[in-house]
């Protein structure tokens, strides 16, 4: 496995191999064959990619030329973030399979950032990577169907309705919205929701959001500003929440939050415990992915399922019969959540 860390270069699109020929007016095969050392290429045509090179700042990616010599055998993969558990976990399984198959696989952490993910976009069109496995998104969907020229892309754990992109995920809006509703039936009526996305239409977490306000909707209840958290990702990030939210005037306090993942209601359960609350009187708490730790935690974690490996499964094997030009069928049987009720709501 290969790690790749995005740099943002300032707002700057590096130039890239394709950029030189142009500027040099010649091939891209002719700029390649310079690259790469090859003894046939006339003293002219050497100093004009080297002018080129220059005007245009262009260094050639030792990584990127090693990764160009395997074209065919490797795939890309982009999540926000690896230290997620779940996209430790659903990397793990895209690469078992992956190399089943004879196939490598290169990551790339977006941190939630667009120009990270144009990066990794970038490379399917270098020819680095021959496919794309994306469990996340951050930019328009059609920005990401242009791609597809240059190869096939899956998206994985992400749905974007219409789209013309291969998807393979799970009901995560119904998911979210039985949670919530098992909440309101447990007798909770000022509900905190956090979310790793921003709350924009068709971003990162949307099938979540629509599941919890369709629930509340149903339900009357308000959606208030001060009980709704962005851009939560991890424990630190709930532990923050947690002072919030313990911040608010008792009466003002939700009486239970549901989370975008167990990292951050584990942080907000070590908070409350910590300053001496109960849960779940006084907040129940949600979460969600089920990680193997939420069982063993001081107050064992509701959460929501996912089913990891078969997501992680479904993807490579769609993704490799597009770059193989199979067809494939997948299979949905496992492709389902489940709510997982423990002592914490």
């Amino acid at each position: 496995m290969l790690f790749v860390k995005s740099i943002p270069q300032g707002g700057e699109e590096l130039a890239t191999i394709k950029d030189v020929a142009k500027k040099a007016g010649l091939s891209v095969s002719t700029v390649s064959r310079y690259l790469n050392h090859h003894p046939y290429i006339s003293e002219d045509k050497r100093k004009r990619i080297q002018a080129a090179m220059g005007e245009l700042d262009y260094t050639p990616s030792s990584v990127a030329t090693q990764l160009r010599s395997k074209k065919g055998t490797m795939i890309g993969i982009l999540v926000s973030r690896i230290a997620n558990p779940f996209f430790s976990h659903l990397v793990d399984s895209i690469e078992k399979n992956a190399r089943h198959h004879g196939y490598n696989v290169l990551v790339m952490q977006t941190y939630d950032d667009k120009q990270a993910e144009t990066n990794m976009l970038e490379m399917l069109k270098q020819q680095v990577i021959s496919g794309l496995i994306m469990c996340s998104i951050e930019g328009d969907a059609k920005v990401i169907e242009a791609y597809q020229e240059y190869g096939p892309i899956v998206l994985c754990n992400e749905q974007i309705p219409d789209a013309k992109l291969p998807q393979v995920f799970t009901n995560q809006e119904a998911a979210s919205y039985q949670a919530t509703e098992y909440l309101i039936n447990q007798g909770y009526k000022k509900i905190a929701y956090c979310t790793g996305g921003t709350l924009t239409r068709g971003g990162h977490g949307n099938s979540r959001t629509e599941g919890f306000e369709r629930a509340l909707n149903r339900h009357n209840l308000a959606m208030k500003i001060d009980w709704i958290f962005k851009q939560i990702h991890s424990i630190e990030d709930g532990r923050q929440v947690a002072e919030k939210m313990l911040s608010l005037p008792a009466e003002l306090r939700p009486d239970a939050v549901f989370t975008s993942s167990d990292e951050v209601a584990s942080g907000i359960l070590e908070t409350y415990l910590s300053k001496g609350k109960r849960v779940p009187e006084d907040l129940a708490i949600l979460g969600f992915d089920n990680q193997p730790f939420t069982g063993i935690l001081a107050v064992p974690l509701t959460t929501i399922a996912q089913p990891i490996e078969a997501l992680g499964r479904e993807s490579t094997n769609l993704l490799i019969a597009k770059m193989e030009g199979n067809s494939y069928q997948l299979d949905q049987t496992e492709l389902v959540l489940e709510l997982i009720i423990r002592k914490s709501a």
